[in-house]
């Protein structure tokens, strides 16, 4: 708590102003939410499947999950939304542990492109599906709201592992998907 308060005097402002106070603890509280993805194991959250299938063997996906992450760079915060497919072979797992392997990896410091390396190899190695995509579209408040302030601009990054990699008809109706509203 000692950091946050050295950083409010930075600022140039007094630590022990009453509206300020109680900063120290709010950003420690704060920062223990933000960076939460780094005490779970996104494998674990993949780790109960079901096998019975029934022959289902087309995309499964989900669209729009929220991503709230920090980039590495400047630990600013950036924004957006994540969509999600795999292709099962034996196996499949509940869709809401997508959205919390999405969730993990967006609640630590990194580079957009590496959560979305991430995702799709978490998936890849906890289901080994005929494929995975990700695409993850995102505004960067580091462009935002400092240097360049040029607001909204997004980021988008994908990643095809599988038959979304080497099939265009599947990958295209992977984006399809992602652009439906």
């Amino acid at each position: 708590m000692e950091a946050v308060r050295t950083l409010i005097a930075w600022a140039g402002d007094d630590p022990t102003r009453e509206g300020v106070i109680d900063t120290p603890k709010r950003v420690v509280e704060a920062y223990d939410e933000w960076f939460s993805g780094y005490k779970a194991d996104p494998l674990k959250e993949l780790s109960r499947t079901f096998e019975d299938v029934q022959g289902y063997d087309d995309i499964v996906m989900l669209r729009d999950i929220d991503v709230e992450s920090h980039c590495e760079h400047h630990m600013a915060p950036f924004l957006g939304k994540a969509y999600v497919a795999y292709l099962p072979r034996e196996k499949v797992v509940g869709i809401s542990k997508l959205a919390r392997v999405v969730e993990i990896f967006s609640k630590r410091l990194q580079t957009q492109e590496t959560m979305t390396r991430q995702i799709a190899d978490a998936i890849e190695d906890a289901l080994a599906p005929g494929g995975v995509a990700v695409l993850i579209d995102a505004e960067h408040q580091c462009m935002t709201t400092r240097g360049v302030h040029h607001k909204h601009v997004s980021t988008i990054t994908t990643q095809f592992t599988g038959a979304f990699k080497d099939d265009p008809e599947l990958k295209r109706r992977f984006l399809d998907f992602c652009n439906r509203k």
